[in-house]
């Protein structure tokens, strides 16, 4: 009898990372992509107009994250990502002008909010209690709910990790997809907050290393194949349709399905998944000279501005503005001369022309993670006993990151192995 595979639809973060957790179980996995590459939207590709090759979106990884160290682990890309040796977040008030840098301390005792070079400027140790508050969240609660919307801590503090954290502003963030990011990476000390972004790229990271392993081991990666139609009889999907071709599914052959929300519910009648999404903006600059970042810290919270976050690798300077749907709207150029006045104020450029520039809006970068739309997550199991999902959309119990693509894509290649061998 020929031996039983497993079929990944889907090859951003979440396909790869179940594809990779599945060879390396002795499984047979065949991987599809719709689009001509994998990563979905945690890819790097060359840019025409910029003349170089940038990534489609920035993303701050933590040392704590550990189902992407997992992975990295895994395909043999321990070395791809590069931060300080300590957690250091360095942040900028536009406004003011003033600078400062959060550092927590090594040890499960948090003693760095009684330190005033450590904590946020005009901020009181006990004004940190209020994370404990978070464990206990409950369904409808937001992070507003929780604390407050009218202190320095919540400007400097709660609202950009929550905007960062959900891409969905602090107002109406669903508070408890907060709790699991602090408890596995600030409640555990500095150790599990390092800042870490990828050393090259985005793809060089976490997307070629994968299809290498997984082509290395034999697993079959197709791309230009977009599913449109999963068959299914009495509670076991049957075969996929492809359009050009049809996969009949043998007796012991499982799917996953890590493809996004809206593909998913076209797919499998009857599956509810979230409806509502936020946009993200990203914008790239060529700068005249390498920007003027620290190497182990080229990256910069931006307070009172546009953007939120700056990041610097060489000369192009990128900045991220998460819940960006009224400023997606808005013309490139405009976008572009409102975020370079950012840039400009952080780097030290006052008064330089706006440099070649390229703008990314990416409309459904995340489900809208509001307490109405969390409670639209559906479970990894489908309504067929051999289909399995994975994505950020799933409900892991984290919110839609790249650390939550790939836990979704662990724990779906975990339940192939288990239903296989029970």
């Amino acid at each position: 009898m020929s031996e039983s595979r497993t079929h990944v639809v889907g090859a951003g973060v979440a396909g790869l990372a179940a594809a990779v957790s599945l060879v390396r179980s002795g499984r047979t996995v065949t991987l599809y992509e719709a689009s001509g590459q994998a990563g979905g939207r945690c890819r790097s590709y060359f840019d025409v107009k910029l003349g170089c090759a940038i990534d489609n979106g920035n993303h701050l990884l933590l040392s704590g994250n550990r189902g992407v160290m997992r992975y990295l682990a895994e395909i043999g890309a321990d070395d791809a990502l590069l931060g300080p040796a300590s957690a250091s977040f360095p942040f900028l008030d536009l406004r003011s002008g003033r600078r400062w840098c959060l550092r927590p301390n090594r040890g499960l005792v948090p003693w760095w909010i009684f330190d005033e070079g450590r904590r946020v400027p005009e901020t009181t140790a006990w004004s940190y209690l209020g994370a404990m508050s978070f464990a206990t969240a409950g369904l409808g609660h937001t992070v507003r709910d929780l604390v407050g919307d009218d202190s320095v801590l919540f400007e400097r503090f709660w609202e950009p990790l929550a905007v960062a954290v959900l891409n969905t502003p602090a107002c109406t963030g669903a508070a408890r997809l907060l709790w699991p990011v602090l408890r596995e990476t600030f409640l555990r000390g500095e150790r599990a907050c390092r800042p870490r972004i990828a050393r090259t790229g985005l793809s060089a990271a976490l997307v070629d290393p994968a299809l290498d392993f997984l082509r290395y081991r034999g697993a079959v990666v197709r791309f230009g194949r977009r599913l449109r139609a999963m068959g299914a009889w009495q509670g076991r999907a049957t075969d996929l349709d492809f359009g050009t071709e049809t996969v009949a599914l043998r007796r012991g052959d499982s799917v996953v399905l890590a493809v996004p929300p809206s593909a998913a519910s076209s797919l499998v009648p009857g599956l509810t998944v979230p409806g509502r999404s936020h946009t993200v903006v990203n914008a790239h600059f060529r700068l005249p000279a390498p920007g003027r970042l620290p190497p182990e810290l080229p990256f910069l919270g931006l307070i009172g501005g546009v953007a939120q976050w700056l990041f610097v690798r060489s000369d192009i300077a990128s900045v991220t503005v998460s819940a960006a749907d009224r400023l997606a709207a808005e013309p490139a150029e405009t976008i572009a001369r409102k975020t370079w006045k950012d840039v400009a104020a952080a780097l030290d450029l006052e008064g330089a022309a706006l440099p070649t520039y390229r703008i990314l809006k990416e409309r459904r970068a995340t489900f809208a993670q509001t307490p109405e739309e969390i409670r639209r997550r559906p479970p990894m199991r489908g309504a067929c006993t051999n289909v399995y999902l994975a994505g950020d959309w799933v409900d892991t119990g984290l919110p839609a990151t790249i650390e939550g693509a790939i836990r979704s894509g662990h724990m779906a290649a975990q339940a192939v192995v288990r239903a296989r061998n029970p």
